[in-house]
C-alpha cells in the first residue's frame, strides 16, 4: 500500500501521518531542550543564501567602475584613409618577405629557384570594415604580386642561369585585427587571424632552354605557390604584434600640458567595435604637475555619442573641464594682477572716478599713486553642459588698491563676485579651443559703489566684516 503524503491526507480530510524524516525544502530549527536533530540544510538553500550575499557585491563592483571624461568614435567613413596607410604598410611589408630556396630533379633536368623576391602590390579589390568582436577586418581579393627570382638549369653539361619577373595572380588576404588595452592604458594588437591564398603563379622565360623551363614550371609553380602561402601569413603578423605594438608603445597616455598642467588620457577598457563605428573610453583627467598624484572624483554624467555621420566623433563630459580648471587652479594660475601701465588707461581713469571719493580723504602723497586691479579666482570654477549650452561658474575676488613707492598699499575695494560665462568650444587642428561670452550677471549690495556692466557682468557680495 503506498503511503501517503501530508498534502494528500489534507486534501481528503484524514489526518496527516507524522513525519519522521526531514522532506526537501524544509529548514529545522533547534530548540533548546530538544534531543531531535536537525536535518541538513539543503543545497538549494545554500545556493539562495550565496546569492543574496554575492548579488549586492556585484552591484557595487559596477557601481564604482570609472566613468569616462572623453569618448571617441571613428566611423566607417574614416576607414578610408586608414586602408590607405594600411595598404602602403602592407605593400611594404610583403617586400621583406624572405621565401626559401625552391630546388628539384626532373630526370636528368636540376633547377634551382633562388632569391624570390616580392616587388610590388597590385590592388584589383580591397575592403577595410569594421566587425564586432574583431574590431578591423581588411579583406584583398583577385590581387596580384610581382616577384623576382634567380634561375639556374643543369642537364649534363649544360648550364643556364639568369634573373627572371614573375608574377603571382589571385591573391586573397583576409586579415582580422583585435584591439584591447594593455595594463598602461595604452592602446595594442591583441590578436591577428590571419588567411592568404595564391590562385596561381606566372613566368615568361626565355633563350634557349625556354621550351625546357616551360615544361619544368609545371612543377616549379606548385611549390611557389606553397611558399608564398606559407610566407604571407607570418610577415603580417609580425608587422602587427610586433612592429605595429612597438610603434603603439611610444604613444604617451599621461603627460604634461604646459609647465603647470598634465593630462591622463588612457583607455579605460578594450575599444568596443560594431558594424558602423569603433568606440573608445578614455580617462580625460587633467592634474597638476606639482600633485601628480592628485585625482578628482568623477561624478558627472557619462557623455553619450548617437551620430554616426562623420569621420570621427569627440565626447567630453563635465569631468573634462572641472579636472582642468580645479588644476589651473591649484597651481595657482587663475589669479591676474595689474599694476601701474599695465592697467589699461580707459579703466585706470573709470576706477579713479568711481573712488574719487576714497581717494580725496587719503594723504596727497597717496593720490597721484599707481593703481593695482588683482583678480583672483578663490574657488575652482565648475562646467555645466547642457543641450541648450555650456556654462561655467566663476567664483573670485576683485581687489582695487593705490601702491604708493614705498608704502603698504592702500586697498580701496574689495568685492567677491559669481560669474556665469557661456562657454563655446571648438577643435582647431590639435587644439581644443574655448570662446567664453557673459550669459549672466546681477549687482547688489547697497551702500556699496556699483561698478559699470563694462567694467565686469557680475553680483557684488560684500566682504564679511
Amino acid at each position: 500500500m503506498r503511503r501517503q503524503s501530508r498534502t494528500e491526507c489534507a486534501r481528503q480530510g484524514a489526518p496527516a501521518p507524522p513525519r519522521t524524516r526531514a522532506e526537501p525544502g524544509d529548514v529545522a530549527l533547534d530548540l533548546p531542550g530538544s534531543s531531535r536533530p536537525s536535518p541538513a540544510r539543503p543545497r538549494d538553500f545554500r545556493q539562495r543564501f550565496l546569492r543574496l550575499a554575492v548579488g549586492p557585491v556585484a552591484l557595487l563592483a559596477g557601481a564604482h567602475a570609472e566613468l569616462p571624461g572623453c569618448k571617441i568614435r571613428i566611423t566607417s567613413q574614416a576607414l578610408e584613409l586608414v586602408k590607405q596607410e594600411g595598404l602602403r604598410f602592407l605593400e611594404h611589408e610583403l617586400e621583406t618577405i624572405t621565401i626559401p630556396d625552391l630546388r628539384g630533379r626532373e630526370g636528368h633536368f636540376y633547377y634551382n629557384i633562388s632569391e624570390m623576391k616580392v616587388t610590388e602590390l597590385q590592388l584589383t579589390s580591397s575592403e577595410l570594415h569594421f566587425q564586432p568582436e574583431q574590431e578591423l577586418v581588411l579583406r584583398i581579393t583577385n590581387a596580384s604580386l610581382g616577384l623576382n627570382f634567380r634561375r639556374q638549369l643543369l642537364y649534363w653539361f649544360f648550364y643556364d642561369g639568369g634573373y627572371i619577373n614573375a608574377s603571382a595572380e589571385g591573391v586573397s588576404i583576409y586579415t582580422a585585427l583585435q584591439l584591447s588595452r594593455d595594463p598602461n592604458g595604452q592602446i595594442r594588437l591583441s590578436n591577428i587571424s590571419c588567411q592568404a591564398f595564391v590562385a596561381k603563379t606566372h613566368a615568361a622565360f626565355g633563350g634557349t632552354f625556354r621550351k625546357v623551363y616551360d615544361f619544368l614550371y609545371t612543377f616549379i609553380a606548385s611549390g611557389m605557390r606553397f611558399l608564398l602561402n606559407q610566407q604571407i601569413c607570418p610577415v603580417l603578423h609580425h608587422a602587427g604584434m610586433v612592429l605595429l605594438n612597438s610603434l603603439l608603445a611610444t604613444v604617451p597616455v599621461r603627460g604634461p600640458v604646459d609647465e603647470l598642467v598634465g593630462i591622463d588620457y588612457s583607455l579605460l577598457k578594450d575599444p568596443v567595435a560594431s558594424a558602423s563605428n569603433l568606440d573608445m573610453e578614455f580617462r580625460g583627467a587633467f592634474f597638476p604637475l606639482a600633485e601628480s598624484n592628485w585625482s578628482l572624483p568623477n561624478q558627472a554624467v557619462e557623455p553619450q555619442l548617437q551620430e554616426e555621420g562623420r569621420m570621427v566623433y569627440v565626447a567630453f563630459s563635465e569631468f573634462f573641464f572641472d579636472s582642468a580648471m580645479e588644476s589651473y587652479f591649484r597651481a595657482g594660475a587663475l589669479r591676474l594682477s595689474l599694476v601701474g601701465d599695465k592697467v589699461p588707461h580707459d579703466l585706470d581713469m573709470l576706477l579713479r572716478a568711481t573712488y574719487f571719493g576714497s581717494i580725496v580723504l587719503l594723504s596727497p602723497a597717496v593720490l597721484d599713486s599707481p593703481l593695482k586691479l588683482e583678480l583672483r579666482v578663490t574657488a575652482p570654477p565648475r562646467c555645466t553642459i547642457k543641450p541648450s549650452g555650456t556654462t561655467i561658474a566663476v567664483t573670485a575676488s576683485v581687489t582695487i588698491a593705490l601702491v604708493p613707492p614705498d608704502q603698504p598699499e592702500v586697498q580701496l575695494s574689495r568685492m567677491t563676485m559669481d560669474v556665469w560665462l557661456s562657454a563655446k568650444m571648438a577643435l582647431r587642428g590639435k587644439a581644443l579651443r574655448a570662446q567664453l561670452d557673459l550669459r549672466k550677471y546681477a549687482r547688489d549690495g547697497p551702500g556699496k559703489p556699483s561698478p559699470s556692466p563694462s567694467l565686469c557682468g557680475c553680483r557684488m557680495i560684500p566682504p564679511a566684516q
